[in-house]
């Protein structure tokens, strides 16, 4: 018998109504039937935060660990220590930044997440995010709810994504798609900074020219979009003094993880007018303190902010996409059988991917 934990965010009425919301405590990510027929545990909890929690409580004796980004139960390396037991983390979704990866390396604990299992999810958003900020569609839209109607007022902040230079920081399976989905838009120029450049042929195929500089790369984008995985490297890789080399009036947008930018040094750039707009749905902290200074922050105008909830990469699909794959990964596991390769973070002892820095 095996004893596996996951940390679920709760999905209430909505769950309850929509079976296809599987990433939640209520659907389960549809295999607790699977598992207990086989004699295993299975713990599911939205319980995550403190030494009381479902999360500490129950991962000193598990062998398996589902989380997922959306409302991550992060394993410290203190908390890697108390669990004897734990064997596999699983990511129910795509990122595992919040798991202590050094410390899952150094006890032989492999971690894997379903790799491309929410990259399309993810890439439409990062387009949606886009045209919101540069069409500056929420003020319009919140101009009607309010029952105003001053055409001026929205148009004099509103343009094209025609004609604009638009970058994306990383150029894996999400920033590679957000390129190809920019394409019909006919930009300006598309850019993108990356460790590693692209094939030759696959850089062609999205007319996007590498810039090897990230200070001289965002200094000719209009807009930047965030698509890398969070690690040391990129720890607040967005702060201050980059954001003195964004061009006056830019937008940025991040969907990759909050604490690549600098929650501050956005908000000041937004107030000061240095930053036109900043769009995403993730936050440094999950779920975010209702004072969180980017739930609020605007532009010099009362506008550019375009932030939700983390959601971008678990729509319905995305969600039946990841759920299959971490079933998948269990049973993997359980069988003995190997792993799918693209979907190894850590495996036994040593990492298996440089997309969390190159180690």
């Amino acid at each position: 018998m095996v004893k596996i934990l996951a940390i679920l965010y709760k999905g209430g009425d909505s769950a309850t109504s929509e079976p296809r919301l599987l990433g939640t405590t209520e659907n389960q990510l549809g295999i607790r039937k699977w598992l207990e027929s086989q004699g295993h545990e299975y713990v599911v909890s939205d319980s995550k935060e403190g030494p009381d929690s479902d999360f500490q409580k129950h991962i000193v004796d598990a062998e398996i660990l589902i989380t997922t980004p959306f409302h991550p139960g992060y394993l410290t390396a203190d908390l890697v220590d108390k669990a004897k037991k734990l064997k596999l983390c699983v990511t129910a979704g795509v990122g595992s930044d919040h798991i202590d990866l050094n410390a899952a390396v150094k006890r032989g604990i492999q971690v894997l997440e379903v790799s491309g299992s929410n990259v399309v999810s993810v890439a439409e958003h990062v387009v949606m995010s886009i045209l919101l900020l540069v069409r500056n569609f929420v003020p319009a839209h919140e101009m009607i709810e309010r029952g105003d109607w001053m055409v001026s007022d929205i148009a004099r902040n509103a343009f094209d994504l025609e004609g604009k230079v638009v970058g994306t920081i990383g150029a894996g399976r999400i920033g590679y798609r957000v390129l190809q989905r920019l394409l019909p838009f006919d930009c300006k120029e598309l850019l993108y900074y990356d460790y590693a450049p692209l094939p030759e042929a696959a850089g062609k195929a999205v007319k996007a020219r590498r810039v090897e500089d990230l200070k001289d790369f965002v200094s000719q984008c209009d807009v930047v979009t965030v698509n890398c995985p969070l690690h040391e490297g990129t720890l607040g890789l967005v702060n201050a003094d980059l954001l003195k080399h964004f061009k006056k009036g830019a937008w940025l947008v991040n969907t990759a993880r909050g604490a690549i930018c600098d929650k501050d040094a956005v908000a000041a750039a937004l107030a000061s007018g240095h930053l036109n707009g900043y769009a995403g749905d993730v936050w440094n902290v999950q779920p975010a303190p209702k004072d969180h200074v980017l739930r609020t922050a605007k532009n010099v105008l009362g506008g550019g902010n375009g932030m939700v909830p983390h959601y971008s990469g678990t729509t319905l699909d995305a969600q039946a996409r990841y759920a299959s794959g971490t079933k998948s990964i269990i049973d993997n596991y359980l069988s003995g059988k190997p792993q799918e390769a693209q979907n190894i973070i850590v495996g036994v002892g040593k990492f298996e991917t440089k997309a969390y820095g190159q180690r």
